[in-house]
């Protein structure tokens, strides 16, 4: 479930937020989470005042709201299943660990990966049981627990395997790359997904309006919203962030009630220019379709500034990086065979890893792929395959290529006179391998470029080996 910006990157960020103060009775909690206001102190970040309450204030991801879903059942207290909350930041893994807590009026305590160790752990651990024994549940919310040593999170097993917490755990990478598979197998990993546009400018009217955020203070020019909403790239927190610095701009040049927000005054409060890129118009075609003939072509400092206005636009990170594994094979092929390793280790990288890092790989696919050799010959070999079996030339296969392990087989005459390359010195030898209808077709022309070279050379040798000329 996406809210308006969720996650923090310490423990700290969470301070004055979930927790009740703790009864004389009680040992003084070892992270100390004094507890969420009705009115949130006016001088607070946005970002914090606007932070949902309640579930009927999350915004987004629809996929982990159903009725029954297993997040929905957490939040409303009738789910009692450690969870890891997997997503990119500023989709509401902090606040959904604070609606968790306070469902049932559960305890609540916040490590951070970055700060605590074993001891830490053992502590709130040593913490929760007692409070067991008062008939009282702890929720363990430990942020960025991809950075979490093995030791560190197998500390945790026994209590999450026994109930002593409720563990929420929160991470930006993928769980089944950085988190132990015992800790893996004992609680529900859960995906959230950026906020899309329409949920960003949600975020923004309900901080413009709301009376915990500018209380109407500001009117937003559409031409500024929009650039608000590109600027989030999907994180309300980045959104709300750079509303309250816009805003704060636009009410100190005017005494005016309500003062204008327009383009201007966003992009001189959050030093970034607009880019003029619509993803879901023609810009969005047009700015990717430079950016492959770029590579194309080999201008490198071209592909670089449309990748970059791509990037600073917020184009999801993946498209980028699914049209450079495809532009390795179209393009460049066995001229450079290397290309499509590094745009696929792109890939990857964008997966594992998230923006803003993941530019990086990105940047290293296009530079590879612009500096290249060029050919098209593999598109080409395989278009002229596929015409051909388009065209209906698609005859039997040569009965000695046919399959043999079966009873039978030999009568049928499957399989019978095939020769196996490898009982040969050169690893090749003569023998037919297409219909009888395709025999001396040729589909893969190399070019001379890059390693291709070497590549046709080879290519002329086998052919005259395999067809016995």
């Amino acid at each position: 479930m996406t809210d308006f910006f969720g996650d923090t990157d310490t423990a700290g960020d969470a301070a004055g937020l979930f927790e009740a103060p703790a009864t004389e009775s009680e040992p003084e909690p070892l992270t100390s989470v004094p507890p969420r206001t009705s009115t949130p102190n006016p001088g607070a970040p946005l970002a914090v005042r606007m932070r949902p309450a309640t579930l009927s204030e999350v915004v987004g991801q629809q996929h982990l709201l159903a009725p029954g879903a297993p997040l929905r059942r957490l939040v409303e207290g009738s789910g009692a299943s450690s969870v890891l909350l997997y997503g990119p930041p500023g989709t509401g893994k902090t606040t959904l660990a604070s609606l968790i807590s306070g469902a049932t009026g559960r305890k609540f305590e916040a490590l951070s990966a970055l700060s605590a160790g074993v001891k830490e752990v053992r502590g709130v651990i040593e913490l929760a049981r007692r409070r067991l024994l008062q008939g009282e549940q702890t929720v363990l919310f430990i942020d960025e627990v991809h950075r979490f040593s093995k030791t560190q999170q197998d500390a945790l097993l026994a209590a999450v395997e026994n109930r002593i917490v409720l563990l929420v755990a929160a991470t930006t990478e993928n769980p089944s790359f950085s988190v132990v598979s015992p800790l893996l197998s004992r609680s529900l990993v859960l995906q959230l997904q950026s906020l899309t546009t329409d949920d960003i400018r949600l975020v923004i009217e309900r901080a413009r309006t709301d009376e915990r955020g500018l209380g109407g203070s500001v009117e937003i020019e559409d031409d500024a919203l929009e650039h608000l909403v590109r600027l989030a790239a999907g994180d309300a927190r980045r959104a709300l962030t750079a509303l309250e610095a816009a805003a704060g701009t636009a009410l100190d040049r005017t005494d005016e009630r309500p003062a204008v927000l327009d383009l201007e005054t966003v992009e001189a409060s959050v030093d970034k220019a607009a880019v003029r890129y619509d993803r879901d118009g023609d810009q969005h075609y047009d700015v990717i379709s430079a950016f492959i003939k770029s590579i194309r072509g080999s201008d490198v400092d071209a592909a670089l500034h449309y990748l970059a206005r791509m990037l600073t636009a917020g184009e999801d990170p993946r498209f980028i990086a699914r049209r450079l594994v495809v532009h390795a094979s179209e393009d460049i092929g066995m001229a450079d065979p290397t290309a499509l390793q590094t745009a696929t280790a792109a890939a990857q990288a964008v997966q594992l890893i998230g923006m803003p890092e993941a530019r990086l790989a990105l940047a290293q696919a296009t530079i590879h792929l612009a500096t290249a050799p060029k050919s098209g010959a593999v598109i080409a070999a395989l278009g002229a395959a596929m015409a051909d079996v388009a065209a209906g030339k698609s005859g039997l296969v040569p009965p000695h290529l046919r399959d043999g392990h079966y009873a039978g087989a030999a009568q049928l005459g499957n399989a019978v006179g095939y020769r196996y390359p490898h009982d040969h010195p050169d690893g090749v030898l003569p023998q037919q391998y297409p219909p009888d209808e395709l025999v001396g077709t040729d589909y893969y022309e190399p070019t001379t470029h890059g390693a291709e070279r070497e590549i046709a050379a080879r290519v002329g040798k086998l052919r005259r080996i395999v067809r016995g000329r």
